[in-house]
């Protein structure tokens, strides 16, 4: 059974206080685009996991590290199902960039809990799915959705917003991870000492999604932990810039980053951003938003 689940971007990443639970509150609007790991699980006579890709994959951990073991191991607990009955191969093909901020972990994860469901006959609800994916990762339950959607508490409630357009993104891939808990701590630090207000979601990006008004999309995509990113990794601002100049509509990192994203009028002047990124050294991709959550593409 192979599952599709796509790269997350945040069109907003609004960010408040810690939580009792150590999370931060959050006010985020998803968007899933055409960037797609893939799934793989057959039944096996015990549980492995491999992971190859078109990216560096050196950092993706393959023990119960693993985001997508996790899943499985959750979902079997969750169905009763005990050792031998859950035992599986998982197989992970990687296009999407490793710690770049685009959920490829949570994806993964997302991707592993339906492959499993469907191997295994379980029939979960979408509600419980929903509910395993939120014990796993806060983007975890996004993935699963796909589309574009509001995210809540710390990112794991998420409800559908109304979105009548379609997107063309620059993708822009870092050699170098950043971790997203260090780009917490530094939003902390940079905010020690003083009340973060609660974050909302931006009125004005709601209501260029309704519009499919990709101007308006333009000036209003925001994300609170970019200065935190830029004070860890300097170089990142050089990118943004290069990357940022017409005809790209708008310049963002990506989540906690390192990974950064354009937005275009369309494909062609996508292409032409993705171009002048590439012939400065720097991996570029084009992808179409918003695409579809985790689904079924190959069953045997």
């Amino acid at each position: 059974m192979t599952v599709a689940s796509p790269a997350k971007i945040n069109l907003q990443l609004g960010v408040g206080g810690v939580r009792a639970d150590g999370f931060h509150t959050l006010a985020t609007v998803y968007q899933a685009i055409g960037l797609y790991d893939d799934v793989t699980v057959t039944r096996a006579d015990a549980t492995t996991l491999t992971v190859a890709g078109e990216v560096d994959v050196t950092e993706v951990p393959t023990d119960r590290g693993n985001l997508a073991l996790r899943a499985a191991a959750l979902l079997a607990e969750h169905a009763g199902l005990d050792a031998a009955e859950s035992a599986v191969r998982v197989e992970i093909h990687k296009r999407i960039p490793v710690a770049g901020g685009m959920a490829g972990g949570s994806t993964d994860a997302a991707a592993a809990l339906l492959a499993c469901d469907e191997l295994w006959g379980l029939v979960t609800p979408p509600d419980e799915l929903l509910a395993l994916a939120a014990r796993l990762g806060s983007d975890v339950p996004f993935c699963l959705v796909g589309g574009t959607a509001l995210g809540t508490g710390r990112g794991e409630v998420v409800d559908r917003v109304d979105d009548t357009g379609s997107y063309w993104w620059v993708v822009a891939l870092s050699g170098r991870g950043l971790s997203t808990p260090a780009v917490f701590a530094e939003f902390d630090r940079r905010h020690a000492g003083r009340a973060v207000p609660e974050p909302e979601v931006s009125r004005s990006l709601l209501a260029a999604l309704s519009a499919g008004d990709v101007d308006a999309l333009a000036a209003a995509l925001s994300n609170d932990l970019e200065p935190p990113a830029l004070g860890l990794r300097p170089g990142l601002g050089q990118l943004l810039d290069l990357g940022g100049r017409p005809p790209a509509l708008a310049r963002l990192l990506s989540g906690s980053g390192p990974t950064c994203l354009f937005l275009a009028g369309n494909e062609a002047d996508a292409t032409k951003v993705r171009d002048v990124l590439r012939d400065a050294g720097t991996t570029a991709l084009v992808a179409p938003g918003p695409a579809p959550g985790a689904h079924v593409v190959d069953a045997v």
